[in-house]
């Protein structure tokens, strides 16, 4: 099979069973690029909605730009990985800057905020038909599969390696269309797990499927150690029922979300070692309290590189306190996953 025969092939297929998304079968570089950032790390199903959201609170990039960054993270909420968020918003403004008009090329839109040679090379060819190939998770294991590969993908070599077949086998006359299929192609039919490689059209060409190493391509060396982090979180409640916030800080984990103040151990902590800590004494001070843990087993959160250990300690105080919000601004404000569900479990909130 040569080359073209390749792009061919997925392109058909493409044609048959593509999804029908909103962000396809348009030139303009805001929705590709808003699709991109918000699909990176996330699940189609999972990101259209958020997507949706998006365009109907800013319809232009100058929209978004205009917005304050509390805005754009509400919106965010629960999506993850909110440096995303953080580097939409910045990136809105650099473009709102040049009065709305993106980049028009892939070394131009790398001056963006955010964006990679993966995003860059996704909006040029899909908004300008430019001849550059996308490599993202689903590229890799299409074309690790096919073509036999098994350099791993996370290492500087295998990147490289996989980079220059990818456009290799780029048509440059369908570049939109081929980097589309491609990518659907491993998203719908070369899946990670039990591909049905029985009705795939690459079937006769495939060097893993002839060879029986599909479950092992493509290769990806496991280099990160999970932190283990244990949060004890301080939820209080003033007799009129509100309860205090904090925001974290613009760098790190959940940069500039906002959550209750906690504290950090090794493990469980008795409500002695609570009620002595200096973080407990600064929020509460010298009030009258009574406190609770609402859970004796922490609850697991995990992200990319660390677990945390959640522990939620109610302190109800006799006295109202300074910078307490409302239940209903609570809110208002952007929190991450692991306070939004504990809010609504405690609050008893719709879903």
């Amino acid at each position: 099979m040569t080359t073209f025969n390749f792009s061919d092939t997925i392109r058909s297929w493409y044609e048959i069973h593509k999804r029908d998304l909103p962000w396809r079968d348009t030139r303009d570089p805001y929705p590709i690029w808003l699709s991109e950032i918000i699909l990176q790390q996330t699940r189609v199903n999972q990101g259209l909605p958020y997507f949706e959201r998006f365009i109907e609170a800013f319809p232009t990039v100058q929209n978004l730009a205009a917005a304050s960054q509390e805005e754009v993270l509400k919106l965010w909420q629960g999506l993850g990985y909110y440096s995303r968020a953080r580097n939409l918003h910045t990136a809105a403004q650099q473009i709102a800057d040049r009065r709305g008009i993106f980049p028009d090329n892939f070394k131009g839109l790398l001056d963006l905020k955010g964006v990679g040679s993966y995003t860059a090379a996704a909006i040029a060819s899909f908004a300008y038909d430019e001849p550059v190939a996308v490599v993202d998770g689903n590229v890799y294991r299409v074309l690790s599969r096919y073509y036999g590969i098994d350099d791993p993908i996370n290492e500087t070599m295998g990147i490289k390696k996989f980079q220059k077949l990818a456009n290799e086998v780029l048509d440059p006359k369908h570049a939109a269309q081929h980097n589309q299929a491609i990518m659907e192609f491993g998203a719908l039919q070369c899946v990670p797990s039990s591909p049905d490689c029985k009705v795939c059209p690459l079937i006769n060409t495939c060097k893993a499927y002839q060879t029986g190493q599909v479950d092992q391509l493509p290769v990806k060396i496991k280099k990160t150690k999970v932190l283990n982090l244990h949060h004890h979180y301080l939820v209080a409640i003033t007799p009129s029922g509100r309860t205090i916030l904090v925001q974290r800080p613009q760098t790190g984990i959940w940069a500039g979300l906002y959550e209750f103040p906690f504290i950090e151990s090794n493990g469980a902590m008795l409500p002695q070692e609570i009620t002595g800590h200096d973080v407990f004494k600064d929020v509460f001070g010298r009030l009258r309290f009574r406190e609770s843990i609402y859970n004796q087993q922490p609850i697991l959160h995990k992200l990319s590189h660390r677990k945390i250990h959640a522990y939620f300690w109610i302190i109800e105080v006799d006295e109202e306190l300074d910078d307490a919000v409302t239940v209903n601004e609570m809110l208002k404000k952007p929190v991450h996953v692991l306070m939004e569900r504990f809010i609504k479990a405690y609050w008893k909130l719709k879903k």
